[in-house]
């Protein structure tokens, strides 16, 4: 096991699969202590089991990210379970696609609900600790939606563009007091939610072959690979990194993309 994560304290979010499990996996690998947080409590607790790690170097809890008073909860209990948090993932989030003109109300508020006010939930609540500890970090798991658009994902691009400004806003309001805010930009990535995409088409292997060739490696990411990039922002290697948005999709978004 590495160290190159040894002090941090982390409060993941979206953990239980895809890129938040691969992120948990990766994190603990490298010395850190982490609370895994997600709404799918079985498959949270199924992931749970199968993590290798030290006694005692993390803890896990279901919550709905969008209730803010769960989320100081969980927090509070965090900081039992694996000591004062000093740095906060929020990775879940949900794809809400549509042309804008037949989105929902209900449609509008479960996109931004998760996508963004989930995301403040978990920095409200971690943020007066890290402030009053002199320090921590905070990472945005955003997307190539939040600087590009691609008709009819309306209005899942104008959430992801709102998180990266409320990256921005964060990092530039509490750097004085030690805190850094950064977000991340994966592309296609080849989680669950991508093989399901795939496989609501006639032709899943057809339709993965048309995602491949968007990107100039013919690949799209693992969610081990995004991790890597998680565990380098979360870190101390880039101590003065802030504001900044790290675009990790193999190029992708160099490219017109198709409508």
């Amino acid at each position: 096991m590495g160290e190159r994560l040894a002090g941090k304290r982390i409060f993941l979010t979206g953990a239980a699969q895809g890129i938040g499990e691969a992120i948990a996996r990766q994190c603990l690998a490298e010395g850190a202590r982490v609370f895994l947080v997600d709404r799918d409590g079985d498959l949270l607790a199924s992931t749970a089991k199968t993590l290798e790690a030290p006694s005692g170097s993390f803890g896990f809890a279901t919550v709905d990210i969008t209730d803010g008073q769960a989320i100081e909860a969980a927090m509070a209990d965090a900081c039992v379970a694996i000591g004062a948090v000093n740095a906060v993932i929020n990775n879940a989030g949900i794809n809400v696609f549509h042309a804008p003109l037949e989105t929902s109300g209900a449609e509008w508020d479960r996109c931004f609900d998760v996508n963004l006010k989930g995301a403040w939930n978990c920095c409200k609540a971690a943020l007066p600790g890290m402030i009053a500890a002199g320090g921590g970090v905070i990472l945005n798991i955003a997307s190539t939606h939040a600087f590009t658009i691609i008709p009819h994902t309306f209005p899942y691009p104008l959430a992801k563009h709102a998180l990266l400004g409320m990256t921005k806003a964060l990092a530039l309001e509490y750097a004085a007091q030690g805190v850094r805010v950064n977000a991340l930009a994966p592309g296609y990535v080849e989680t669950q939610k991508a093989v399901d995409y795939w496989n609501s088409f006639p032709d899943p292997e057809a339709a993965q072959a048309k995602t491949l060739a968007l990107h100039p490696g013919n690949r799209i990411a693992t969610p081990s690979e995004i991790a890597k990039a998680a565990v380098f922002m979360i870190s101390d290697e880039c101590p003065f990194m802030n504001a900044a948005c790290l675009v990790i999709d193999g190029g992708l978004s160099m490219l017109q993309h198709p409508a």
